[in-house]
C-alpha cells in the first residue's frame, strides 16, 4: 500500500465515515485528501486549510519569531510551505484566553510595556504603553492594553487567598487596578524596593546622607527618613519627600520580608514578564496595528503560560 492509500486508508478508519464532499489539508505528514465530514470528526476548523497539529506549530513558532520567518521554519521543518500572511491570520482569528489557577494566588504584580505602532509614513515613531501582570504561585502571565477593564475581571476571576501581596511601582494606574480586586481579600500592598532606590539615586548631594536613607528605608523607617532630608532644598529631595509621603503605607520592613522569604520586595517577577513579551513585539523592525497588538499580546502570553 502507497503513502497515500495508507493516509486515505488511516483516515476513513479513524473517522469512521466516508461521507462528504471532497477537501484538502495541509499537514505534518503533508497535503491530505479527505471529506467534509471526516474534516469535522478529525476537529478540523470550518473553512481551514490547515490541520490542527501544523496550526499548533504554526502558532508556536510564530508566538518566539516573526511571521515571515516562521513561515520560513514551518517548511524547513514539516515541508509544508504555510505563508506569512497566513501566519498572521492564524494568530488574528485565535482566542486565546488567559488561565485561571487552581491554586489560590499570593502575589501579584503589574507593571508596564511598550509597544511600537504603524503610523503613517512621515508621521513620527508612536509607541504605547500596555499592563503586564504576573501571578503567583505558577508564574502566569497576562497582558492588556488599554482595557484595564478585562484585566481586571481577569484577577477576579481567580480566587486568592485570605491576604494578598500587591508589588509595583510608584505609578498611580497600578495600584488604581490593585484597588479593584474584589473578595474578601487583604492585600498587601509593596512599593518596589528597586523602584524606591531608582528615585531616591535621582535626589544626589551627600553620598552619607543617601546612604543613611537607604539603611533606613530598608527597614521601612519613612519619618526618619524624612527628617534626613528637611534641610535639603534640592528640587529633587522635596519630590523624593513627596513620594515617600505617597507610598508610605507601601514602603515595609523590606529587611524583615526578605530575611524570612515571607513574600518577594520587588517587582523582578512582572518586570521579566515584560522583557518576555517584548522579545516578541520588538524584535528588529517590528511595528505593530493597533487593533492587532491585544491579540499578539495573547499570543505571547499563551506561549508563556505553556498553552500552546
Amino acid at each position: 500500500m502507497g503513502v497515500a492509500a495508507t493516509r486515505i486508508f488511516f483516515i476513513s478508519t479513524t473517522t469512521a465515515t466516508t461521507e462528504g464532499y471532497p477537501r484538502t489539508l495541509k499537514s505534518i505528514l503533508g497535503t491530505l485528501s479527505l471529506t467534509s465530514e471526516q474534516a469535522e470528526r478529525l476537529q478540523v476548523k470550518a473553512g481551514s486549510q490547515i490541520s490542527p497539529m501544523l496550526e499548533r506549530c504554526c502558532l508556536r513558532v510564530s508566538a518566539n519569531v516573526s511571521y515571515q520567518r516562521t513561515a520560513e521554519d514551518i517548511e524547513l521543518l514539516t515541508g509544508m510551505r504555510v505563508s506569512a500572511k497566513t501566519q498572521q491570520r492564524l494568530v488574528q482569528r485565535q482566542s486565546f484566553e488567559p488561565p485561571v489557577l487552581e491554586e489560590a494566588v499570593e502575589e501579584v504584580s503589574l507593571d508596564g510595556g511598550m509597544v511600537r505602532l504603524i503610523v503613517e509614513p512621515g508621521e513620527q515613531p508612536q509607541w504605547k504603553q500596555y499592563k503586564a501582570v504576573h501571578l503567583e504561585p505558577g508564574k502566569v502571565h497576562g497582558a492588556w492594553l488599554d482595557d484595564n477593564s478585562a484585566l481586571v475581571a481577569w484577577l477576579n476571576r481567580q480566587s486568592f487567598g485570605a491576604r494578598v501581596t500587591c508589588l509595583g511601582d510608584g505609578h498611580d494606574g497600578i495600584w488604581n487596578v490593585f484597588d479593584q480586586i474584589k473578595g474578601e481579600v487583604e492585600r498587601h500592598e509593596i512599593l518596589d524596593w528597586y523602584h524606591l532606590m531608582e528615585n531616591l539615586e535621582k535626589v544626589g548631594g551627600s553620598l552619607k546622607r543617601l546612604a543613611q536613607a537607604r539603611s533606613l528605608l530598608w527597614q521601612g523607617k519613612v519619618d526618619e527618613t524624612l527628617v534626613l532630608f528637611e534641610d535639603c532644598q534640592r528640587h529633587q529631595a522635596h519630590c523624593f519627600c513627596q513620594y515617600l509621603r505617597k507610598h508610605r503605607y507601601r514602603i515595609v520592613n523590606y529587611d524583615y520580608l526578605q530575611a524570612e522569604e515571607i513574600c518577594s520586595i520587588g517587582s523582578g517577577a512582572v518586570e521579566s514578564t515584560v522583557k518576555q513579551i517584548d522579545r516578541r513585539l520588538q524584535i528588529s523592525g517590528a511595528r505593530w496595528k493597533r487593533e492587532h497588538v491585544p491579540t499578539v499580546l495573547a499570543h505571547r502570553c499563551a506561549y508563556l503560560n505553556r498553552q500552546l
